[in-house]
């Protein structure tokens, strides 16, 4: 059975919650400041990646109007050839950038406002 709480002789309304676990507002202030960091990081990083899928795309539909207008097996698999050694490249240097950006957001000082 829950316990009824008398709101004359209870602390909620002097202290938070959050206190009666010897949590500071400083420390809830680092949380929420190291919240939003890592919001804004993850958000910059979802922006990279959507970034990088439609540069993908792009690349995807150039490929394929090569191989439209391939005259033979030699020329297509030229282009193929092309194509996917840069699409490694590419996705090698998207996991480069994506791994900096992380490793960033989480080394970032919970106190940096930036």
């Amino acid at each position: 059975m829950a316990e009824k709480i008398n709101p004359e002789t209870s602390t909620a309304k002097s202290a938070p919650q959050y206190a009666k676990a010897g949590v500071t507002n400083a420390d809830v202030e680092k949380m929420l400041g190291m919240s939003t960091a890592w919001m804004g990081a993850l958000s910059d990083m979802g922006a990279e990646v959507m970034s990088f899928v439609a540069e993908r795309i792009k690349e995807d539909v150039k490929t394929q109007h090569k191989v439209l207008h391939c005259k033979n097996m030699a020329e297509l698999q030229h282009v193929q050839s092309e194509f996917l050694q840069k699409a490694m490249d590419q996705y090698q240097a998207e996991t480069g950038k994506l791994m900096d950006m992380s490793t960033k957001a989480f080394n970032k000082p919970a106190d940096s406002k930036s």
